[in-house]
């Protein structure tokens, strides 16, 4: 398939991007040295709006919580695309020593914690702030409508809700009609990565990022003390043959010829002595798939294989999914097909196909309602190698903001190309 955006706007986009790359690095900046949790991005999304406004667009804030969802109309008629960019921060102790370095604390589940950006999201927001008024600037020459849609939450919840089902993220914004009035067409998002070389641009078609499900197990069993165990059901034993038998559902009964699947146990509590065994355990999780039916089926072994084992050592067991629960990122063949020239025209040999990545995003929310494509900006710092930088969620995590500009101007070309061929 070729690209319906010919080389010299490519070209041309490059021009507006680069010289776009200071306002972006001076948002980037800001943003990072005033990182906002998941949920509380007021300030954020205060500034996204008042620069989309400044730009003459039809701009909602408070979508989804403190989502934006700007709408630039062209000159001419024709479809619409999406472009999106998330916004939250992490619970994470910045130790980068950048002058911008983040010192902010705010409260997380309760607890106050020191926020940073550790994920890029800062860039991701500066970059379709510049990609707004790169596009702004040509609405005459465009057919159709580009919306900019600016997401909390994609990291998850900073409280616990009143009722655990309430969306969040992406699934919020959704809800709340983010992709509506007038319709997307397709959206396109991306993700910078310190483990790709400035300037390289990574996807891929089909499965591209993993689902996440989080769960938890609460294993039961009866209170004794330490020096007679059989007179009691001991949760701790039962909890490690659970810990034990759950890998046997990603090594033995996952068919991975379809797709890859990872079973973590992150967190286990119990007992508060040395000489009692307490009479229950908890198991917190994250199940990770590529596949919606081999992530319906894990789902279901893995609460028939708690349930059994420790029904085996004479304890109760009850599986739970949290609120992290978030559909793989699967890249439509033929959106995929329909954007990778316009990405070669971006950036040249240095856009490449990739393996999966195993991490996850709720980019695929979107990608529910409407055809969606997701790719990896490469950024890594200047002076180091990929191998050598700080990945993401690290507390020194850092990009390159040139990438920023390679970025601005992938994003532009994409929604210029979607929009021709929808005119």
């Amino acid at each position: 398939m070729e690209a319906r955006i010919d080389v010299d706007s490519v070209r041309k986009l490059r021009e507006r991007a680069d010289a776009l790359l200071p306002k972006m690095v001076a948002w980037r900046r800001d943003i990072h040295r005033n990182p906002e949790l998941s949920e509380q991005e007021e300030r954020t999304a205060g500034l996204v709006a008042a620069h989309l406004r400044t730009l003459g667009l039809e701009v909602r804030t408070g979508v989804g919580g403190h989502g934006v969802v700007g709408l630039l109309e062209g000159g001419k008629s024709g479809g619409v695309v999406g472009l999106r960019a998330d916004m939250d921060a992490l619970p994470v102790k910045e130790t980068t020593g950048l002058p911008f370095a983040s010192g902010v604390l705010a409260r997380n589940f309760g607890k106050m914690t020191p926020v940073a950006h550790a994920c890029g999201h800062d860039g991701h927001t500066a970059i379709l702030m510049g990609v707004a008024e790169m596009l702004s600037g040509m609405r005459d020459q465009i057919a159709g409508s580009v919306k900019f849609i600016f997401q909390p939450a994609e990291e998850g919840r900073s409280s616990e809700p009143a009722d655990p089902k309430t969306p969040y993220g992406a699934k919020a914004m959704v809800a709340q009609g983010a992709l509506d009035n007038p319709k997307v067409d397709a959206i396109f998002g991306l993700h910078i990565t310190s483990a790709g070389p400035t300037g390289t641009i990574g996807y891929r078609s089909g499965p591209t990022m993993a689902g996440a499900d989080g769960f938890r197990i609460r294993v039961t069993g009866r209170q004794t003390h330490g020096a007679q165990p059989w007179s009691g059901v001991d949760p701790i034993f039962a909890a490690a043959q659970i810990v034990m038998g759950l890998q046997a559902i990603v090594s033995r009964q996952i068919d991975i010829s379809k797709a890859p699947a990872v079973l973590s146990i992150g967190a286990i509590h119990g007992g508060n002595r040395e000489n009692i065994i307490p009479d229950e355990v908890e198991m917190l999780g994250t199940l990770r798939t590529f596949d919606h039916d081999v992530r319906a089926d894990a789902k279901r072994r893995l609460v028939a294989t708690v349930e059994t084992i420790a029904a085996a050592s004479g304890a109760k067991a009850e599986v739970s999914f949290t609120s992290v629960a978030y559909a793989p990122t699967i890249n439509p063949e033929g959106l995929t097909a329909q954007a990778a020239p316009v990405l070669r025209a971006v950036a040249g040999e240095k856009a490449i196909v990739i393996h999966h990545v195993s991490g996850s995003e709720d980019f695929s929310d979107f990608q529910a309602v409407v055809p969606g494509f997701f790719f990896f900006l490469g950024a890594t710092p200047k002076g180091k190698s990929p191998q050598e930088a700080a990945p993401n969620h690290s507390p020194l995590f850092d990009f390159d903001e040139d990438a920023m500009a390679v970025g601005a101007q992938a994003l532009a070309a994409l929604a210029l190309d979607q929009l021709a061929r929808t005119a």
